[in-house]
């Protein structure tokens, strides 16, 4: 029997963290952390069970399984309330706090759960804000303590980032990775850092993007469906420093320096790790290393195959033509 899993509050992240692992087989126990009255914490159960019904049967909808197995999922899972937090807890083996974004609401569900949590099982937060080394203190389970940030919708992204403490043991951040990846996730590693990675890079490429609308540069559907059809399109394919190796740092160099120029703004300035590379040498594909080191690598076979993902990303648009 699959390991059961325990999502400490039951709001949008617990829910798509309780479809996550049954889906995938796992009992889950989602908790509500909140104290309520029955009759309150009847609605919310019935709520929080409705809401994974639905994101499950618009999955099956799309056809990503037969419809027939979502009784099967949902029986996996249980709501419990506040008072239940040791059968919710007791025999876990992972638990994820999914809580309000505040030092105080964390601090609350920790002490809620600690007294329960058995000594082998891994605790984490899935926070998106307050940092790792300032939550660890908040638990007695530090050593199998650690951030997993999740992307929402949780049930559907599969990038989960996973931040552990000084504090954190190795085989806890392992077995958190291995647990991930069988359940169909894609686990990264970080330092504690604001921001994580995805969030961080996409502020920017938001406040760009609204900031271009301010400036009217163009309408907010022409914004869109160029970065849909050009940015979104090729970084589907390729990640953001590949990219930079796959056009050359050198473009990245001059672009940045000419942007900083033209615009007035400090924050088109490239990093130093982009002028040392340029420096180097080590401006990608061209000069066999870049971010990534392409001297051992068959370059051809690598172009084909990169290529070959966009051009499925073009099916998928409905924009690949035949030759007329």
């Amino acid at each position: 029997m699959a390991a059961p899993i325990a999502a400490i509050g039951a709001g949008r992240m617990g829910r798509g963290i309780a479809h996550v692992f049954a889906y995938a087989g796992h009992p889950v126990r989602l908790l509500d952390a909140k104290a309520r009255s029955a009759e309150a914490f009847e609605a919310l159960k019935a709520d929080a069970l409705g809401e994974i019904r639905a994101s499950l049967a618009m999955l099956a909808e799309l056809g990503l399984f037969e419809a027939e197995a979502i009784a099967r999922i949902m029986a996996r899972i249980e709501v419990l309330p506040r008072a239940e937090a040791e059968g919710a807890v007791g025999d876990a083996a992972v638990l994820f706090e999914g809580v309000p974004e505040t030092l105080e609401a964390k601090a609350e569900a920790f002490a809620l759960i600690d007294p329960f949590v058995a000594p082998d099982a891994i605790v984490t937060s899935t926070t998106s804000t307050i940092l790792v080394d300032d939550l660890a203190p908040l638990t007695r389970h530090a050593k199998r303590f650690l951030n997993a940030h999740w992307l929402n919708p949780a049930y559907l992204v599969p990038l989960v980032e996973l931040s552990p403490s000084a504090a954190t043991e190795e085989a806890a951040t392992a077995a958190l990775e291995a647990l991930l990846t069988d359940v169909g996730k894609v686990p990264v590693r970080l330092k504690a850092s604001p921001g994580y990675i995805v969030p961080r890079v996409q502020m920017l490429a938001m406040n760009e993007a609204a900031r271009m609308v301010e400036e009217g540069v163009a309408t907010p559907e022409d914004i869109d469906k160029a970065l849909i059809y050009g940015l979104g399109f090729r970084f589907a394919v390729l990640g953001h420093l590949e990219f930079i190796d796959w056009g050359g740092n050198d473009i990245l160099y001059y672009a940045s320096r000419y942007m900083e120029k033209a615009t007035g703004e400090p924050r088109f300035a490239a990093p130093d790790i982009v002028n040392r590379m340029m420096e180097e040498g080590r401006n990608g594909l061209k000069d066999g290393a870049g971010f990534f080191d392409y001297r051992d690598r068959d370059i051809a076979a690598y172009r084909k195959a990169r290529l070959g993902a966009m051009l499925a990303q073009l099916r998928l648009t409905g924009l690949a033509k035949p030759p007329r």
